[in-house]
């Protein structure tokens, strides 16, 4: 598992709005996210996730140009660390982080993981959550993951 894990906004939202936030903090541990995604999230911040800036606003500010505010912080800070996993859900922030060279999960990524660690018994349940609220799964993601982790 890389060093240090960053958050952006979408998946904090997601999985708080389907109660089951704890379930990043179960995968991952502690989890980095910056000022710009916590004001984005707008509730208070769990003990296990520490708010950090970019070094380089500069950079972020570039970044900002292509994708929202919170996208541009958590790449920016991604790329400050060697060994990081950003958790990114938004399609251009996702191309933008890969063309960068980092290395990328998204919400559905962390529901897997957890059902390939053993903290949960099955994905579905969880996906079925998430298409009650406003975030966007695909059929097509939908079947893919479920056919990923043998549900389908």
């Amino acid at each position: 598992m890389p060093d240090v894990i960053i958050s952006d906004t979408s998946c904090l939202i997601v999985l708080s709005n389907i109660g089951e936030l704890e379930l990043l903090h179960k995968v991952y541990g502690n989890i980095i996210t910056t000022k710009e995604v916590a004001d984005e999230f707008g509730e208070d911040m769990p003990a296990w996730i520490t708010v950090h800036s970019a070094a380089n606003v500069h950079y972020q500010t570039l970044l900002s140009m292509q994708v929202d505010r919170g996208e541009a912080s958590a790449i920016a800070l991604a790329i400050e660390y060697n060994d990081c996993l950003l958790i990114v859900d938004d399609m251009k922030a996702r191309k933008v982080a890969i063309k960068l060279g980092l290395t990328i999960t998204g919400t559905i990524g962390v529901i897997a993981k957890a059902k390939s660690l053993g903290h949960i018994s099955a994905v579905e349940p969880y996906l079925k959550k998430i298409r009650d609220t406003d975030f966007r799964v695909s059929d097509e993601l939908y079947e893919l993951v479920l056919r990923e982790v043998g549900e389908l």
